[in-house]
């Protein structure tokens, strides 16, 4: 019988939460590296109880931990994260120039086809690649030689946030990164270009050609039409059908094209996912209701789904890596919030429950699904 686990990282550990295929019971594990910020937990494809965490503090700095036995044990490994070359410069938040400074690592990408094989997401903005289980880690610098100079912070700093790898066809990647946009290569990381035409950010970037410098949240796409992305943008929802070469908004009828997380369904590839919040200066649901909208028509047309979720007084926020689908049918939608609660819905959205309710705020949530 299948079963699903659920990788969650908050400020203060990682909690793992696992269920049979009918999602009724959870056990819970943890908090693994308590009192620690851990940005992210996956779990590779090949080998479902091969895990990797980012582990992070501001006394002891940047740690990947890794497991092999689905999150029983763990083990330290390569913690080493160095810019190839000079550095040199990127724009800070006044527009003036500030050396590159790794500080941690945001999103870890396992591998489709090996094990050993990771792409990790860094702040200040990099890609870096190890090929022996985060032993030892590369950057692959193709990434910040595309006008990475001009690149400059969002809110929540600069950061690869978002990996995307391409399920057809194994040179080509996708990354997102805030503040500097999209970028995609088609020859394994080696060269790379911005795939955002058709983006607007007029309150950051007056020139409405800009190639980089756009703020997206966050990046998605369904395995079986990986040209098709979708986009959660620092406002605007927005879609490409031809892998990025151009983008479309389709936030439509949303109460708020403002948001973090974006996700599509397992089985359908035109069913999305996304959780409206009020603005970028006040970063909680719409009139305190708890909402997510749901395109079966990959957008423009949304609806609310309400069921189970609390509709007054709730100004929880859900960030960026924080929602996750299985690969069960009926496809199991989930998401963390910064109030500590996990839901999860076994009906595609339909209807809501909370797995956990008082864990700290959720920074990372991913799904696995198990055989």
């Amino acid at each position: 019988m299948s079963q699903v686990r659920v990788l969650v990282g908050t400020r203060k550990g990682a909690f793992i939460l696992t269920a049979d295929a009918q999602r009724n019971r959870w056990e819970v594990s943890g908090p693994h590296f308590a009192g620690w910020e851990i940005y992210h937990v996956n779990g590779s494809p090949v080998n479902p109880n091969r895990l990797y965490a980012s582990q992070n503090t501001g006394w002891f700095g940047q740690m990947l931990q890794r497991s092999d036995d689905g999150g029983q044990t763990w083990e330290a490994v390569g913690n080493e994260f160095k810019y190839e070359g000079v550095p040199g410069t990127h724009k800070w938040y006044d527009g003036t120039q500030h050396p590159w400074e790794f500080k941690r690592v945001w999103h870890l990408e396992p591998s489709l086809t090996d094990p050993d094989t990771v792409y990790a997401g860094a702040e200040d903005a990099a890609l870096f690649k190890t090929v022996d289980g985060g032993r030892t880690w590369q950057e692959m610098p193709g990434l910040r030689g595309v006008k990475g100079d001009l690149w400059q912070p969002g809110a929540g700093g600069m950061c690869v946030h978002t990996i995307v790898l391409d399920p057809k066809n194994q040179d080509r990647l996708f990354v997102a990164i805030s503040a500097a946009g999209v970028f995609r290569t088609d020859d394994s990381g080696k060269t790379w270009k911005p795939v955002n035409q058709g983006l607007k950010s007029p309150w950051e970037l007056p020139d409405p050609a800009a190639e980089v410098g756009h703020c997206v949240h966050r990046i998605a796409l369904h395995p079986s039409d990986p040209n098709t992305l979708f986009m959660q943008k620092h406002w605007d929802v927005m879609r490409s059908d031809n892998a990025g070469d151009s983008w479309s908004e389709v936030s439509g009828d949303l109460p708020s094209d403002f948001g973090f997380p974006i996700q599509v369904h397992a089985h359908e590839p035109q069913t999305v996912y996304v959780v409206p919040i009020k603005s970028d200066s006040e970063h909680f649901p719409p009139d305190g209701k708890l909402r997510v909208y749901r395109s079966r028509s990959g957008g423009n047309d949304w609806e609310p789904l309400t069921k189970g979720l609390p509709q007054k007084d709730c100004y929880v926020n859900v960030l960026r890596d924080s929602m996750a689908v299985d690969a069960l049918d009926p496809c199991g939608v989930y998401f963390g919030t910064t109030g500590g609660q996990v839901y999860m819905s076994a009906e595609n959205g339909d209807f809501w429950s909370p797995i956990v309710r008082d864990l700290p705020a959720v920074l990372s949530v991913e799904v696995q699904t198990l055989q």
